[in-house]
């Protein structure tokens, strides 16, 4: 096949997911306002989402925070600023590594399974048999997860924040033998509250966009069980891509 047709047909294919996510996110938005106001299912999708989710976040988010100091100390070794360790960590975590590293981790270990469910679900048609029932079924499967995703997310993006940090502290005194209070003072004086606000913003968006993605990719998901295991590749894909480039985005309009 000609291959500027390939590359048409792969553009157009974009085009039409990226229309098909926003117009998928402006129905489980709108009508989250619509009754029945489901705060049981919510309530289920904020513990799936979030609680079951924070113990990787602060294992990633520790790690992180550890090899980051140990890098950046390298790096500020050679021109003799170690003695700012403490605030470039601490900005690097809450302005970028906080906020995607737990995107990332919440679309790995729940955005997967939301796709996943919901393209089963599509499957052996219990989407049609909602709809049969005078379900709405965008309403019951996408409301409640929307907007525990937007909840919980910027909790998470919090506590990665704080033992990030937590973590590069832990390797700056110890390990690197930097005075504690050194380190405390640059990472206030350095840190300011846009800097914090700026990923719990990110992560609010974030939420909302894995789980508009994983749900849309299984939701319209065809093919029997190969067209699930498709759909579930395809939205941990778009919406790890997605949050790098909009994290991009979205840092060029905060600074």
């Amino acid at each position: 096949m000609n291959p500027f047709s390939l590359l048409g047909r792969a553009f157009l294919k974009i085009l039409s997911d990226c229309g098909g996510i926003f117009l998928f996110f402006l129905k489980s938005f709108i009508y989250s306002f619509s009754p029945p106001y489901r705060i049981k299912l919510l309530i289920k999708h904020m513990e799936f989402i979030g609680v079951k989710s924070w113990l990787v976040v602060i294992l990633t988010s520790l790690f992180s925070g550890m090899v980051t100091a140990y890098q950046v100390n390298i790096a500020l070794a050679k021109v003799g600023s170690q003695s700012i360790l403490g605030g470039v960590v601490a900005l690097t975590l809450t302005r970028e590594l906080g906020p995607v590293l737990t995107a990332v981790v919440v679309i790995a270990r729940a955005g997967s399974a939301i796709s996943a469910e919901l393209g089963s679900m599509r499957i052996t048609e219990q989407i049609d048999a909602l709809k049969i029932m005078a379900i709405n079924p965008i309403q019951y499967l996408m409301s409640p997860r929307l907007w525990a995703a937007i909840i919980v997310l910027p909790l998470l993006t919090a506590i990665s924040d704080f033992v990030g940090i937590a973590g590069g502290y832990v390797v700056g005194t110890f390990l690197l033998h930097i005075d504690p209070g050194l380190l405390t003072a640059r990472m206030v004086d350095m840190v300011e509250l846009k800097d914090i606000m700026s990923g719990i913003v990110k992560s609010i968006f974030f939420g909302a966009f894995l789980v508009t993605v994983c749900g849309y990719k299984g939701y319209y998901a065809s093919g029997g069980a190969e067209g699930v295991g498709r759909a579930t590749t395809e939205a941990v894909v778009i919406s790890t891509v997605g949050i790098l480039v909009s994290d991009y985005i979205l840092t060029t309009l905060f600074f």
